[in-house]
């Protein structure tokens, strides 16, 4: 007997064909991935320790990952939640990677409650690729040399010391709040624009004090610009020997910055771990890590896209806490 088709089983024999195909051109477009250029995002200037990193793991990316290139776009603003947006809303393709920040990443909604995603739940985290050491910097005049008799002074002081900030809510603007926190002394923040303005403000005497990152700070410290204090790791790191870190004066203490790779939320699982394999691999690449840990004296993480997920989850838990009591706001 030949079997009767209706209309209906037609309709549904056609939606499940078009189902499977449509499954395996996908598969077949990840396995391709990438077969056409890949958007990195980077959610600051020009020149700065995130783009820095970006345009290092570009060069080798082609390689890397059998084809295609990383194209480094930078979209700054907001303390990095604008082109933290422009990801968060953009197809979950693999084409549309970002830097990943605390601010943008993490932090953000508590800086900026008016922001229009939310860090935690707005991007697939892919792979923790850095984290970036910090150094507690003095004007050279400022007449100390380590932290104890920097609190000292601090506490002693009926005018606060001032602190330099490259914006508000920044990683390091963070640090400097802990550092107080921790201390229990007061200080003035300023805030400029760049870790740069930062630096100048320091040897101009307009502000005494900042924690930022080694890689802007080595150079001034090297030439007597400034007066490094201690190291914002637990341990000594091998750029600044001898430098002891503040945890030494107030245990516990540790801050760094961190960078890592996601995408919009959304994204297949399986794609997912083809880019957490390629910038495993790139970061992997000798001439990479020279170049980061010469230029930024940078901690290789790595790992999988739950292990960084877990990360930023926790210093979310971690940060809250200092931002709400110092009623930090970025608007």
């Amino acid at each position: 007997m030949t079997p009767i088709i209706t209309r209906r089983g037609l309709g549904r024999g056609l939606v499940a064909g078009a189902a499977v195909l449509s499954s395996r051109g996908l598969a077949r477009a990840q396995g391709a991935w990438p077969n056409r250029p890949v958007k990195l995002v980077v959610p600051f200037g020009p020149g700065g320790a995130a783009d820095t990193l970006a345009r290092v793991i570009a060069q080798p990316f082609p390689q890397a990952a059998g084809g295609g290139s990383l194209v480094v776009e930078n979209r700054s603003g907001g303390g990095g939640t604008i082109g933290g947006g422009a990801i968060a809303t953009a197809r979950p393709d693999g084409y549309n990677l970002m830097v990943a920040d605390m601010g943008p990443n993490a932090v953000g909604k508590e800086l900026i409650p008016a922001l229009s995603y939310d860090p935690l739940h707005a991007f697939t985290p892919i792979v923790h690729l850095v984290n970036l050491p910090l150094v507690l910097i003095t004007r050279a005049d400022l007449g100390v040399s380590d932290v104890p008799a920097f609190i000292a002074l601090a506490k002693s002081r009926s005018r606060p010391l001032s602190y330099a900030a490259p914006s508000v809510g920044h990683p390091t603007h963070l640090a400097d709040e802990l550092f107080l926190a921790k201390a229990g002394a007061r200080s003035e923040p300023v805030q400029y624009r760049s870790g740069a303005e930062v630096l100048r403000s320091l040897v101009a005497k307009e502000t005494d004090w900042a924690i930022i990152s080694v890689s802007s700070a080595l150079p001034f410290i090297q030439e007597g610009k400034v007066k490094a204090l201690a190291v914002a790791n637990r341990e000594p790191i091998p750029s600044l020997p001898g430098l002891p870190p503040i945890a030494a004066t107030l245990p516990g203490f540790e801050a760094t910055t961190w960078h890592g790779i996601a995408g919009p939320a959304g994204m297949d699982t399986a794609l997912v771990q083809r880019i957490n394999e390629v910038f495993n691999a790139i970061i992997g690449r000798p001439e990479v890590r020279e170049n980061l840990t010469r230029t930024q004296g940078a901690e290789f993480v790595g790992g999988s896209p739950d292990s960084f997920a877990t990360f930023v989850r926790k210093e979310a838990e971690r940060w809250l806490p200092i931002i709400q009591a110092a009623s930090i706001r970025a608007e």
